[in-house]
């Protein structure tokens, strides 16, 4: 098996710290696999989905299964390395978190041109709702569907 060392900076160990505090709370081990697999994610620039998060390992000769990648994904996003985002197709994509931060989708039904925006409202309004109904909330994914300006003028 190959390894890599990976260089990062204060914010992405402290999303790896989260990771490795949500193994330990769920008597999970921090496995070569589970860490390769988050320091791969914190190298990305782009959206994901896990097949193609699986494709960059095979290509780089490396002995982790599709099973394992699919399986470290909900703790990514648990633990807030990762998020849902928007993607070509129909299958669940990601990307990680980063300096910008938490932030939800707008998403064009004509031409697939995805808006990414912040609003301190909605994430105001969710926790407010979590904290009435003392639900505890992991995660969440928020898109909205429409047309973009481009597709309205059509």
């Amino acid at each position: 098996m190959k390894t890599l060392t990976v260089k990062s900076n204060g914010s992405e160990q402290h999303l790896v710290s989260k990771f490795q505090s949500l193994l330990q709370k769920n008597n999970l081990k921090y496995t070569f696999e589970r860490k390769y697999i988050c320091d791969e994610v914190l190298k990305l620039k782009q959206h994901f989905d896990a097949d193609s998060l699986y494709e960059r390992f095979k290509k780089k000769g490396l002995r982790i299964s599709r099973d394992t990648v699919y399986r470290t994904i909900p703790i990514l996003l648990e633990s807030g390395v990762i998020q849902k985002s928007v993607g070509e197709g129909k299958r669940e994509f990601f990307e990680r978190m980063s300096a910008k931060g938490h932030h939800d989708h707008m998403v064009c039904i004509r031409c697939g041109k995805f808006i990414e925006f912040q609003c301190e409202e909605i994430e105001s309004l969710q926790d407010r709702l979590c904290k009435e109904h003392q639900f505890q909330l992991a995660f969440h994914d928020h898109r909205l569907y429409g047309t973009c300006r481009d597709c309205s003028s059509l």
